[in-house]
């Protein structure tokens, strides 16, 4: 079953934000658009630089009014050992939830049971805390933060425009479709 147009399943975790243990829940990301991206393992290796491109896009991101937090099934004391002890992940600002009972990447559908790590699943969840996209790439395909800005920028353009759809490659100011009867076979 798809996850898109659902809302955010209940769930209560640690996280490390700014030096800080923080708690998270699924109310965290109602109020504003959100951001999340699981991934596999603190201490691995693709896993780094996906954290720190998505830290390089956080800035951009929070101008559209959203929120980043990323996830894995480390604890919260283990995102702050990494944080503390590698250059890229030092530089992140955004909230690292801990998610050791596995429960959010089930919710999300990203849990990998044989493993008991998550796959690398990003959502861009809406004000309301509903799910708006789903991407997931196999472990050893990374991640390109740039390509959410544009993504927040459609969905946004989406929820306050009803009734159009923003096509393929679509930038802000650009033309958007309006389906309808008439457009069908002319695109």
């Amino acid at each position: 079953m798809s996850l898109i147009g659902t809302e955010v399943q209940p769930f209560n975790a640690k996280a490390f934000k700014n030096g800080e243990f923080v708690d998270v829940t699924e109310e965290n990301f109602k109020g504003q658009w959100s951001v999340v991206c699981f991934y596999p393992a603190d201490f691995s290796f693709v896993c780094p630089t996906e954290l720190e491109d998505l830290q390089n896009e956080y800035a951009a991101l929070q101008e559209l009014g959203a929120e980043v937090y990323s996830v894995s099934t480390d604890t919260h004391f283990v995102h702050k050992g990494w944080h503390d002890s590698s250059e890229k992940i030092n530089k992140i600002t955004y909230t690292m939830i801990g998610d050791p009972s596995q429960k959010i990447s089930r919710n999300f559908e990203v849990l990998n049971e044989e493993e008991g790590l998550a796959d690398r699943g990003t959502f861009i969840i809406d004000p309301d805390g509903v799910i708006q996209t789903v991407e997931i790439n196999a472990g050893g395909i990374g991640r390109d933060a740039s390509n959410l800005v544009g993504k927040i920028r459609a969905a946004q353009y989406v929820r306050q425009n009803p009734g159009e759809v923003c096509p393929a490659k679509w930038e802000e100011g650009s033309e958007t479709l309006t389906p309808s009867l008439d457009l069908v076979g002319k695109i």
